[in-house]
């Protein structure tokens, strides 16, 4: 797990560099930094409005009696993906978009509770819990 966080935090700033510097060579510096500026001011606007919905939603669950489960996941992806687009670069920008438009996050949530269930089922994650009343 180390070696995968340190190749997390060495690979992918120097990929971003990499494709900063072959974008600014392309379209020019200030081009560059307009786009690196309009992504991250579109993703934070993205990210508000898709926050207070799934606060919403999360709050309307509650009140109906239920565990917000699935919109709490939402919530995560909307925090890591509003993180993403903060860093500036494309790669991070395109994650952060991935994780904020609520079709894509619909897939990924999908696809890592299939994640979790099976690590559930294997053993390999325990889950204690207990409802009080």
């Amino acid at each position: 797990m180390f070696i995968r966080l340190i190749a997390l935090f060495t690979i992918v700033p120097l990929v971003e560099l990499m494709l900063l510097i072959e974008l600014g060579q392309r379209i020019g510096l200030w081009d560059t930094i307009l786009v690196v500026i309009i992504t991250g001011v579109l993703g934070a606007a993205l990210a508000r409005s898709q926050g207070f919905r799934i606060v919403t939603q999360i709050q309307r669950e509650l009140a109906n009696g239920q565990l917000p489960g699935e919109s709490l996941i939402d919530g995560a992806f909307v925090l890591a993906g509003g993180l993403l687009l903060l860093t500036p670069g494309l790669v991070t920008d395109a994650m952060g978009f991935i994780f904020l438009l609520p079709h894509t996050r619909t897939i990924l949530k999908t696809r890592a509770i299939k994640y979790f269930r099976s690590k559930i089922d294997t053993g390999e994650i325990h889950v204690n819990y207990k409802i009080e009343d």
